[in-house]
């Protein structure tokens, strides 16, 4: 109570405390009564429905800040712009502050997000190469017969990839690195004769499907030329898939709900739609090609040698993209000459 007093008089006696304007504060107050009593309209509905339903907000001519419910399968390229330009209005600065506002919801309620720590021990890799002679009449007799010569790429390799790190391989040319990084993504060549043990999370290969929870970024871009960055990503990312996402989402309303937790309106929208499988258009697209600074030119043709199209750097963050879009948790990227750092 003494406190109280004490605060009560130091705001009247403060000859620049400004008087506060009671039509703002009602107003205010009046907007977040509404949005309370509406979030609590949408906790009702099934999970279903809860998952495709959210509140985009925007502020009307006169000022007011107005809550407008929204089908989230069925969001236009405009309301995913303006959406994106909320969360992020300078890539460069704005998306680490995203992250973590995205991080900090999953934590508030105990969630703890899927990690990848991959293992390998005394890994070879050896490969039968036929042996050839000159072109000699003598020699003719090898064409009927076949000599094989072993070959090894990897031997006795050992190593661990950390969970939540950036691991940097390095190595002379045909040191065998393209290989290293195929075998961990599970996209090594059946012709090869592989030893030694490669685990993730203590599971062998096995025992799960690796192309689900890794990807391998080639050096070599294959995407088809007639298609725009855009359509490509598009692509990707329905092929690919949203993994865990949904479940997750799903576990994270549970849990908002039990709580008692309201999160963030577009932040809420953001996850709802990078959880629904089997778009067209996805917003998830839409943020790889801002992260990556391919925005600019998002609606141009890949091209190919026939048809002028994107640089080679493009091309390669392109690549990258196309894994960016999907649900794979480590990525194995080959560094290659045309990509260009900023």
């Amino acid at each position: 109570m003494a406190s109280s007093s004490i605060d009560n008089g130091i705001a009247a006696s403060s000859p620049t405390a400004a008087p506060a304007n009671p039509s703002f504060s009602c107003a205010a107050d009046h907007d977040d009564e509404a949005l309370r009593s509406r979030w609590a309209a949408l906790e009702k509905l099934p999970m279903y429905n809860r998952l495709r339903k959210g509140f985009l907000h925007h502020i009307d001519p006169t000022g007011a800040i107005i809550h407008e419910e929204v089908d989230i399968a069925k969001l236009g390229y405009t309301e995913r712009q303006q959406l994106l330009e909320k969360v992020m209005l300078d890539i460069e600065k704005d998306n680490e502050h995203f992250l973590r506002k995205l991080h900090e919801r999953i934590d508030n309620v105990g969630i703890d997000l899927p990690k990848i720590e991959v293992r390998f021990e005394h890994l070879n890799v050896e490969a039968d190469v036929p042996v050839g002679c000159r072109a000699l009449l003598a020699n003719s007799y090898q064409l009927y017969i076949q000599f094989d010569r072993v070959l090894p790429i990897l031997k006795d390799v050992s190593g661990i990839i950390r969970p939540s790190r950036l691991t940097l391989l390095l190595g002379p040319p045909s040191s065998g690195k393209t290989t290293l990084l195929q075998a961990l993504a599970g996209k090594l060549s059946p012709d090869l004769r592989v030893s030694g043990n490669i685990t993730s999370n203590g599971h062998k290969m096995t025992q799960f499907v690796p192309q689900r929870t890794s990807a391998y970024i080639s050096q070599h871009d294959t995407q088809y030329g007639m298609m725009t960055m855009r359509e490509t990503l598009n692509f990707s990312g329905r092929c690919r898939g949203v993994g865990t996402r949904y479940d997750m989402l799903v576990e994270l309303l549970r849990r908002e709900k039990r709580a008692g937790i309201k999160p963030d309106t577009d932040i809420d929208v953001f996850m709802k739609a990078t959880s629904i499988a089997g778009q067209e258009e996805s917003i998830i697209t839409d943020y790889v090609l801002k992260i990556l600074s391919l925005d600019i030119c998002a609606d141009t043709m890949v091209g190919d040698q026939m048809k002028r199209g994107i640089s080679g750097g493009q091309k390669k963050r392109l690549t990258t993209g196309e894994m960016l879009v999907g649900p794979a948790k480590a990525l194995f990227m080959v560094l290659t000459a045309p990509l260009h750092f900023r």
